[in-house]
């Protein structure tokens, strides 16, 4: 192990493989469960880092992967920084085009790409963009019928690493990983994680406010390892010496509450689509969840009737939390903080179901359109600026000057020290609309770009969305801004139905509910049922999609006037 006192990540392997030798790593792969233990996978980490090393790659050169969640995915997470090289974690999911524009923008040199991906891999490699990709390895022990060159498979190219590798001296300002926003409005931008900021989100996740894990915990992360490295959860899960269990490829709802079973799974976490697949699969299927513990829920709200549904059901937490890519990513969780012992259930469903408070580290403030810092009151609402030691401070290959989603600290603030000296000197402007309350407890009313103003008053859809999941025979809901030639904007539903129902009555019940618990001029529109919502590459419901699909296809210009704002009694 290398010695010094920087906060790389390396230590934490140093750890779980002295004391958890023979702790487990499962993985789900198209042949089968493979498991080996922490003593195995350091040895095989190691081998990578010396291949890597042979091969001429040090410091500046960025290693991708193109693959889902499995046991040789998880080897790169500690044997590409450990050899002082930078991991790039490639979204499969995102458009041919967006690939090219990340692979070329990094200067990727190696990619490893999963044997189901490599035809979607072909695509864009046949471009100039992958120029100066020296390498293709298919995560497997053969390699397909392919257009990709040089290629060779995993198990040779590991096979000739040293399991005894020394690890190098690394800095800990050093990059250690990388991974593109999905760029849903523009090019996907850059965002790169230091040793010290992977070290800082591994130390503050660990905490009770974070997302503990304990040496006795079975992870299972279902979020995607190419999207944010997994939440962070391979780091903070080896750092506390527990059990790995990886889904491996597209996973179904079955897949999932198998590996629960079998594996003895305590800890998952994914996006809020995963779990309503698990709760529809276990409606009509028998499933055992009883050694699941807790399932941290982000990306996009977790509906309350969700979090009702397992805590009765099946005795399962739902935490919800919080974070963007450019936070590497958590930023708040919603537990619950002492002294609240007096709350009864509904009590506590109203602070489970915000994105929770800031975990340890992290600094927040909530300002209005002049950038005024509004009230912690759970009224007034702003937009949420975070900032910390594992918050970027600025994208990849782009000048500070024109980047509007920073704002920089006057000089009087980070007192009398200049930014460079300032550790957290930056604020990351997060494009949610918040507000707070006075418990600190975060509570996203909307993005920017999604909050519909309607007669000159704020409506948030994502408040909309969450009431109509609420009702039993809605799978999803997704509410839009539709241009309106009165009011400006009003909102449209789409509402995905679970199962056969009468869509005239559904939504008939959908009205009704949001009268009974909202202003008459936050009612829907219209209501519009379609098959599915579209979702983003990272899962989440992709609301310039159903715009540019069924905007020139919704007309609400007949409002009825007590639907108006204006029409709203004081």
């Amino acid at each position: 192990m290398p010695g010094g006192a920087d906060q790389t990540l390396i230590p934490f392997l140093w750890r779980a493989e002295r004391l958890y030798d023979d702790t487990e790593i499962v993985s789900r792969t198209h042949e089968g469960r493979v498991r080996y233990d922490y003593a195995d996978y350091a040895d095989r980490a190691r081998q990578l880092a010396d291949v890597l090393s042979a091969d001429g790659h040090g410091r500046g050169d960025r290693i991708a992967t193109f693959c889902w969640n499995h046991h040789r995915h998880f080897e790169t997470y500690f044997g590409v920084p450990g050899a002082g090289t930078q991991l790039h974690t490639i979204n499969p999911l995102l458009p041919d085009h967006h690939v090219e524009f990340i692979v070329e923008n990094a200067d990727d040199r190696v990619i490893f790409v999963d044997p189901s991906l490599v035809e979607k891999l072909e695509g864009p490699a046949g471009s100039a963009a992958f120029d100066g990709v020296e390498q293709f390895v298919v995560m497997g022990d053969t390699v397909p019928d392919t257009s990709l060159s040089p290629v060779t498979d995993y198990e040779s190219y590991v096979a000739g690493g040293d399991p005894g590798y020394e690890w190098p001296d690394i800095d800990e300002d050093q990059a250690a990983g990388m991974c593109y926003t999905s760029g849903t409005t523009g090019k996907p931008k850059g965002v790169e994680y230091t040793h010290q900021m992977l070290w800082a989100h591994t130390m503050t996740t660990l905490t009770p406010q974070g997302i503990p894990v304990a040496d006795d915990d079975a992870v299972m992360p279902v979020v995607p390892m190419f999207h944010v490295n997994a939440w962070g959860l391979p780091f903070s899960t080896t750092a506390a010496g527990a059990k790995h269990v990886y889904p491996g490829p597209s996973p179904e709802p079955a897949d999932l509450v198998s590996l629960i079973e079998d594996e003895g799974v305590t800890v998952s976490a994914g996006v809020p689509t995963v779990w309503l697949g698990i709760q529809q699969y276990l409606q009509e299927a028998e499933g055992d969840l009883s050694t699941l513990e807790r399932v941290i829920i982000g990306g996009s709200a977790a509906p309350e009737s969700l979090i009702r549904w397992y805590d009765q059901e099946h005795d399962v937490e739902v935490v919800h939390a919080w974070g963007m890519t450019e936070m590497s990513p958590i930023g708040t969780v919603a537990s619950l903080k002492s002294g609240m012992d007096h709350l009864d259930y509904d009590g506590e469903l109203d602070k489970r179901t915000k994105q929770g408070m800031p975990v340890p580290g992290l600094e927040m403030k909530v300002v209005d359109d002049d950038g005024n810092e509004v009230p912690w009151n759970g009224e007034d609402f702003g937009e949420l600026l975070v900032r910390g030691p594992w918050v970027t401070r600025e994208y990849f290959e782009r000048p500070r000057a024109t980047e509007e989603e920073f704002e920089d600290v006057p000089a009087s603030d980070a007192s009398g020290e200049s930014e460079e000296q300032h550790s957290s000197g930056r604020w990351l402007r997060t494009g949610d609309v918040v507000t707070v309350d006075e418990e600190g407890y975060v509570d996203i009313v909307d993005r920017t770009d999604d909050v519909i103003k309607s007669g000159g008053e704020w409506i948030s859809s994502v408040e909309l969305e969450n009431a109509i999941m609420a009702h039993d025979d809605v799978a999803e809901a997704a509410v839009v801004g539709v241009d309106h030639d009165t009011w400006g904007e009003r909102p449209v539903a789409f509402v995905v139905p679970a199962g056969d129902v009468d869509e005239d009555a559904l939504a008939g019940d959908i009205q009704a509910m949001i009268e009974a618990d909202y202003p008459k001029w936050w009612r829907p529109d219209a209501i519009r049922f379609i098959d599915e919502i579209p979702k983003t590459a990272t899962g989440k419901f992709s609301k310039m999609t159903l715009r540019e699909e069924y905007g020139d296809r919704v007309h609400v210009q007949d409002v009825p006037e007590d639907a108006a704002p204006e029409a709203e009694e004081e």
